[in-house]
């Protein structure tokens, strides 16, 4: 895995996200980003399905950052992963079960342990373009409160926010002041002379994973009411070389399309809706 992988784990628990530096090489995002542009014709499922860019998930870094967060060896990935070459989309959004109610299981039930982590394949840290998130938002239901901070990544760090935290693609870096990150509504009011212009075509690469435990179970059975995520589980296979890393690496996976198979009730929700408790 080359360079020891330190994350600032204080961090992450305080404000809801965190940034781990120096995680791949230069070279290895460049390998990822031609990885993402040939794989791009492949249609709907998540990284380990396709042979290109599964090596993410399965080379251990983002499984260890994940250890380190949670302090917890039952790390499992139930399905939840892309890779996307788009403009981030601006708009604050949690993507936990429970958005609206704070009597619901994620908010009732601590340490919430279902995290996001994100590599982006292009410099974030002069350019605009990356990911806004709200400080300390991971405590609060309301995705309108918390401090704009965008996470200034470089080539080859990796952000980790947890799924409870309110973030916003398509975040904008000024030139000047660079200290002030404004939020997607006070960006539209910025000369464009003081907006950092992205470096290049934006490419991410996305996976959830977390511990095996209740908050995995809800976060998975909200997937299957989406319409867009039972698309992707059921597209997704995992061929006996899949299973061999991951166990190599100490990942438990979880196929959610075979849990599905067959079940005609899943994928119903075009759009986040709560599900019961």
């Amino acid at each position: 895995m080359g360079t020891e992988i330190t994350v600032d784990t204080p961090a992450f628990w305080k404000d809801g996200f965190t940034i781990v530096r120096n995680v791949f090489t230069k070279q290895e995002i460049d390998t990822l980003r031609e990885a993402a542009y040939e794989s791009r014709d492949l249609g709907p499922g998540d990284l380990l399905s396709k042979p290109a860019m599964r090596h993410v998930l399965l080379d251990g870094r983002l499984v260890e950052i994940t250890r380190q967060v949670l302090n917890r060896d039952d790390i499992v990935y139930y399905g939840d992963s892309a890779y996307t070459i788009t403009p981030g989309r601006p708009g604050y959004h949690k993507d936990n079960a429970d958005r609206t109610d704070r009597n619901a299981p994620d908010w009732k039930k601590d340490p919430y342990t279902q995290i996001r982590l994100g590599v982006y394949l292009q410099d974030h840290y002069r350019h605009s373009g990356g990911l806004n998130v709200r400080l300390g938002s991971h405590n609060k239901v309301s995705n309108q409160l918390g401090e704009t901070v965008y996470m200034r990544t470089r080539v080859g760090d990796v952000g980790v926010w947890s799924l409870r935290t309110s973030h916003s693609g398509g975040g904008t870096l000024l030139r000047f002041p660079r200290w002030w990150h404004p939020s997607p509504i006070n960006a539209q009011r910025v000369p464009r002379i003081f907006i950092s212009p992205p470096e290049r075509e934006r490419i991410s690469v996305f996976a959830a994973l977390g511990a095996d435990d209740a908050h995995a179970e809800r976060y998975v059975e909200y997937l299957k009411t989406r319409t867009y995520m039972v698309r992707s589980f059921r597209a997704s296979t995992y061929d006996d070389e899949v299973y061999r890393l991951a166990k190599e690496i100490g990942l438990r996976i979880r196929d959610v399309g075979k849990e599905i198979e067959g079940d005609a009730t899943v994928g119903q929700n075009e759009n986040w809706k709560p599900i019961p408790y």
